[in-house]
């Protein structure tokens, strides 16, 4: 049964829609998509800004060398230096006390400041297995290479391994000591660093009880 005198509402004609309420709702969506836009691009921008983190970038390094073959050496990163970290092995070692090669070296028994008092030694490390160096050439700072067996094709009579400097041919030991007529007048410099135990090296903290100073090396 359909009421007289009413009428349905019909549709509102699309001429007479509310055109300026949704052209204002289109323009926020506009404006906020576009912003997230720029925050997205901006974010990383900001972010590389951020200032990093000191304490961190100062930070002690702990290395776990249970599994570095005797031989075998690994490098990291310490103050922004690559440190040589070197598993020596028992012939190697008889190498490094013989005499005629310590009259071959500058500085054979270390007596220059380029280590703590715990690494002047002739092994230049805490423990004789294990050699810790900075890799970076006393001479003008190149990056010298791991050439650690005997090599007859080596440039120097005898090689007993060691270190050898691309640059301009400086030559180190495996304690990281510096052959006479190189180039480099000092031998590499060893880091501050403790065992904390016997497979643990940790560079960049001395053993209690030492205070050694990097700062104090004569040059690197």
């Amino acid at each position: 049964m359909t009421t007289t005198g009413q009428t349905r509402p019909g549709p509102i004609p699309a001429d007479t829609a509310p055109t300026a309420g949704r052209r204002d709702f289109l323009t926020l969506v506009t404006l906020a998509t576009a912003g997230a836009g720029v925050a997205a691009f901006a974010w990383p921008f900001l972010d590389s800004l951020r200032p990093g983190d000191a304490a961190a970038a100062h930070a002690p390094i702990d290395v776990d060398v249970s599994k570095l073959p005797p031989g075998q050496q690994i490098t990291v990163v310490w103050h922004g230096n690559p440190v040589f970290i070197t598993h020596r092995t028992p012939d190697s070692l008889a190498r490094l006390q013989e005499a005629a090669l310590k009259a071959r070296l500058r500085d054979g028994a270390s007596g220059m400041m380029q280590q703590p008092p715990y690494a002047t030694n002739w092994h230049r490390s805490i423990v004789p297995e294990y050699g810790v160096v900075v890799g970076i050439c006393t001479h003008l700072g190149c990056v010298p290479t791991y050439a650690p067996t005997p090599d007859p094709s080596t440039p120097v009579a005898n090689w007993p391994g060691g270190y050898a400097c691309p640059c301009h041919g400086s030559k180190f030991d495996l304690a990281g000591r510096v052959f006479i007529g190189a180039p480099a007048p000092y031998n590499l410099p060893v880091p501050p660093y403790s065992m904390p135990s016997p497979t643990m090296i940790r560079v960049g903290q001395n053993p209690p009880g030492s205070d050694f100073d990097f700062s104090n090396i004569l040059q690197i």
